[in-house]
């Protein structure tokens, strides 16, 4: 009882990214690289506060929501005007086998930049950095096998 109750109350730490208006495109694009299942597309239009938001902005996300096993990936659109390119952070990645970190690499990267080629490393299997075409930085990483 009391290992159940310590895990219910443990903190989860999720990513939330923020769009200069393409979220909906890119959580589509997670959807379909990474997997997971989409729990929730907000637009600002379903919202209560919709008569608050200009007609141009009722189709943006104000809320989405990937769920990747017990992690969540999320993310909006940034109201105008507030929308900063992301800087001095990576989503981070790891998996178990060569051949996904490599997948999940070539699939991030498509239009995107890669910063670092996926290649093994003195620390891992498979290791690479990329930002993908919507902006977002990545890390994949795959641990060393032994």
């Amino acid at each position: 009882m009391q290992n159940r109750l310590q895990k219910e109350k443990s903190m989860k730490l999720n990513s939330y990214l923020m769009f200069n208006g393409n979220c909906e495109a890119a959580f589509k694009f997670y959807e379909q690289c990474l997997g997971g299942k989409m729990t929730m597309m907000m637009t600002h239009k379903e919202a209560p506060s919709a008569e608050n938001v200009s007609p141009e902005w009722q189709d943006k996300i104000m809320h989405a929501c990937l769920e990747l096993d017990d992690r969540l990936l999320m993310g909006s659109d940034c109201p105008p005007g507030y929308f900063e390119t992301p800087q001095g952070f990576y989503v981070q990645i790891s998996v178990p086998e060569i051949a996904e970190a490599e997948r999940l690499f070539h699939a991030l990267a498509e239009n995107g930049k890669v910063k670092m080629a996926i290649a093994q490393t003195f620390w891992s299997s498979r290791f690479g950095m990329l930002t993908d075409q919507f902006g977002t930085p990545w890390m994949i990483n795959c641990e060393q096998t032994i």
